[in-house]
Parts: C-alpha cells; sequence; structure tokens
C-alpha cells in the first residue's frame, strides 16, 4: 500500500473527481485533506473528503490509510446524528470518502446565539457522541467546526478519523503555521490529554464529554469556559484554569435554566476524568428538559427520546472480542475457544507469547504484558496486567486498562456484553451471544 503509485490530484470547481462526481465548491482543508461539495450524474448534493496521500512520505501512507477506512466505516454507524459515508473510493492513488452532505454549515455561528434551541442542539450532539461510544469510538476532536446542520436542522458529528487523532494532529510537521489550528484543538481538550503521566495514550468516553462541556459552555455564552485564546501566553494560562477547573461560571447565570445548565457543565468540566460525568447518559439526564424544543413548528425537528442504539450485531455463537478501533479494525478472537477444556486464563498484550496478541505496531501504546482474562463460573473477568513468573510478581500495563470509562485494577471486573475494552488506542467489544 505504501508503495503504491500515487499522484497529485487537486481540483477546482467544475472538475470531476473519479469521472463521477462534479466539484460545485470547496468546503474545506486541512492538514491531510481537501473536502468538496460535489454533484452526481442524478443532480444529488454531496460532500467528498479526499485525502491527499501525494503529500506524505510513503512511511506513514499505509496507517493514515487505514485510518481514513477506519473513518468510512465509523460513518456507516446508522445514527441521524452521525454524518453519513456513503462511499469508499480512490483516484490517482489518493482514498475519498463520499458523504451526505449538510446544507445548514457548522456549529460556529450559533455560538452565543442558539437561543431556545441550544438544549435540543446539545441533546442532538450528546446522541451522535452515544452512538460513537457504544460503538468503541470516541471522537477526540469535538469542536464546533465538527458538529454540521442536515437541512432540517438537525445536529450531526462529523470529522471522527484522522483529524481526531490526537497523535498526528499536535506534529509541527502538521501545525507549523497555523496556530488557529493549535488553538482548535487545545480550546477543547481534556486535561489529561496534554498529561504525561500513565494513561496518557489511553482515550476514553471522558474525554468526549469534557470537550462536549466546554463547546455547550461556548453555544450558551459564546464564550470560551476557561478564558481567551489569542496568543501562546494566553494558552498557557487556559491550559492552567482547564487543569484547576477554573471557568466562569456567572456567564451561564442569565440563562433560563441556568441551575440545571451549570449542574451538567460542572459535571462534564472536571479536571479528573475518573469524577467527571462518566456516560453520555450521565449527561443527557442533566439536559434542562424544559428547554427541550417541541414540534409544534413545521420548521423545527421533532425531539425524540435517547435512541437506543445497537452496536453492530454479531452473527457467530460464543464469546468474542471484537478490535472496534485499532490496526485489525473488525478482527475477532475467540475467547470462547481459548477457555475450552480445563483453560480458564488468557493473557493479552502485543507480542508473541500472549494467549491473545493485539497488534498495535504504529504506537506499542498496548503493553507487551497488558492484561488478564479469566473464566469464572461462566463469567469472564478482566485484570490490568499479569503474573510474571520470573520476577514473581504481578506486573501492571503502562496505559491502563478500562472498561468503558472504569480504570480496571489487579482485582479485576467482570464483563458483560457489548462492554468496551480501551487498551491504549485499541478498542475491543466483548461479545457473547
Amino acid at each position: 500500500m505504501a508503495n503504491q503509485m500515487v499522484e497529485r490530484c487537486d481540483f477546482n470547481v467544475g472538475d470531476r473527481i473519479d469521472g463521477r462526481y462534479m466539484v460545485t465548491k470547496v468546503l474545506g482543508e486541512g492538514a491531510f485533506g481537501k473536502v468538496y461539495k460535489v454533484t452526481d450524474g442524478n443532480g444529488c448534493f454531496h460532500a467528498l473528503k479526499l485525502l491527499r496521500l501525494w503529500e506524505m512520505t510513503p512511511d506513514v501512507r499505509t496507517p493514515m490509510m487505514q485510518r481514513f477506512e477506519m473513518e468510512f466505516r465509523t460513518g456507516q454507524i446508522d445514527c441521524d446524528n452521525l454524518v453519513r459515508s456513503e462511499e469508499y473510493g480512490s483516484v490517482s492513488g489518493n482514498p475519498y470518502i463520499l458523504m451526505e452532505f449538510c446544507g445548514g454549515g457548522d456549529l460556529t455561528p450559533l455560538l452565543g446565539k442558539a437561543g431556545n434551541r441550544a438544549a435540543t442542539l446539545c441533546q442532538q450532539i450528546l446522541f451522535g457522541m452515544r452512538a460513537l461510544h457504544l460503538n468503541g469510538k470516541v471522537h477526540r476532536d469535538l469542536k464546533p467546526e465538527n458538529v454540521l446542520l442536515k437541512d432540517n436542522g438537525v445536529a450531526a458529528l462529523t470529522d471522527f478519523g484522522i483529524s481526531g487523532d490526537r497523535n498526528h494532529r499536535m506534529t509541527s510537521r502538521n501545525i507549523f503555521g497555523k496556530p488557529d489550528q493549535i488553538f482548535g484543538t487545545y480550546a477543547y481538550m481534556a486535561p489529561e490529554q496534554a498529561n504525561r503521566a500513565r494513561g496518557n495514550a489511553t482515550v476514553l468516553p471522558t474525554t468526549d464529554i469534557f470537550s462536549f462541556g466546554a463547546m455547550a459552555y461556548q453555544l450558551l455564552t459564546g464564550q470560551l469556559p476557561f478564558g481567551t485564546m489569542e496568543d501562546y501566553n494566553e494558552l498557557a494560562v487556559y491550559q492552567k484554569n482547564s487543569k484547576n477547573g477554573v471557568w466562569n461560571r456567572l456567564a451561564l447565570r442569565t440563562l433560563p435554566e441556568a441551575d440545571a445548565w451549570t449542574t451538567l457543565i460542572e459535571g462534564c468540566l472536571v479536571p479528573d476524568f475518573k469524577r467527571r460525568l462518566q456516560t453520555v447518559d450521565e449527561v443527557l439526564a442533566l439536559l434542562p428538559k424544559n428547554t427541550l424544543q417541541t414540534p409544534s413548528s413545521p420548521s423545527v425537528p421533532k425531539v425524540a427520546p435517547a435512541p437506543v442504539v445497537q452496536p453492530v450485531a454479531t452473527q457467530q455463537r460464543g464469546t468474542f472480542l471484537r478490535v472496534m478501533h485499532g490496526e485489525e479494525y473488525g478482527r475477532l478472537y475467540d475467547i470462547g475457544a481459548l477457555t475450552s477444556g480445563s483453560r480458564r486464563i488468557i493473557t493479552v498484550g502485543r507480542v508473541e507469547g500472549n494467549d491473545l496478541v493485539v497488534k498495535d505496531e504504529q504506537n506499542a501504546y498496548v503493553s507487551r504484558r497488558h492484561c488478564t482474562l479469566e473464566l469464572h463460573d461462566g463469567r469472564f473477568m478482566i485484570r490490568d496486567g499479569q503474573w510474571q513468573p520470573e520476577l514473581r510478581q504481578w506486573t501492571l500495563s503502562q496505559n491502563g486498562t478500562y472498561v468503558g470509562s472504569s480504570e480496571v485494577t489487579q482485582m479485576g471486573l467482570y464483563l458483560r456484553p457489548n462492554d468496551i475494552i480501551t487498551l491504549g488506542d485499541t478498542t475491543l467489544r466483548f461479545e457473547q451471544a
């Protein structure tokens, strides 16, 4: 893949991409690609995101294409509050994703001006987040530019792929000369993402919840919660305030349902991710119900209760771990077969010698001996770390093991069907059928 022929292919208005889609407008450009508004042969509008592979060195092309394809598959999660992926293709060796076109633009013009739409927009954003999290995905880059409005006014999340990869987007190569990208990233970033302590490589649903809290505050007030970010000096102060939980609560006092909004945002912006609101459902429960819009006007989209989003159904019978995010996306590990007979323990890590080897060559965030699965009376328990006979001790993983947003200790945690296990940058879903 890295050695395939890749040609430069810039497109302008009036050009055809892949001989099928005519460019009508350039919608945006980032560090990795370009997004166009295009029409197909039937005159229908779409958005087309092209990955500019020709600008990348051969050594990074394969992982970038893998992440791009993972973004495409994420966009196929069935949720009205996620921008839908429609087709995956390639032109001159450069891959592209054809997506549904959202004609309402992004959330930016509504910051501080949403009025009585704010609660409904927040609810729809949370529905999208919930669908991602149930399928083992963390957006990682929630901000107003990544929330699009459909023609009917419904909010949908987008850009849950490469730009949401913290390690790529924070390299100097990609943000050099573009301070707006630096500030746009840090303005909504949870403290643990900038912290170099243990677990920094592990991105949990609570990361998105913090970002949502910052974005909801800005939607309501027109301000960022932790100060202004006009230059690098203010950036340092902003990060310090974020880490210490210092934000302007008074700006919420003039809002309808001010107490409810303050409680919700307070719970999202807790610096310690272990004490933060842990799930999207917890955030949804705190939304001020009296400010949610109802379908009394034809121009107002219908607001439904939180939709039941079912993870992709498994066709196999048995007990499995399915890779939901990682280098071997979609792979199934048959842990039921591994515990057949008298065997009850499965070791998990990124190197040979483990019973279950999780591929993580790009980052090495999965530890060499990361965690242990144990079968007790028909139920699987997961423990962080492994027993190392040569050391005669139990050794923990480098970046931690998590189920949902809960940290797993050496003492262990029993797994339930559809639990999401996070090992570094890899997520696996526990499936039992």
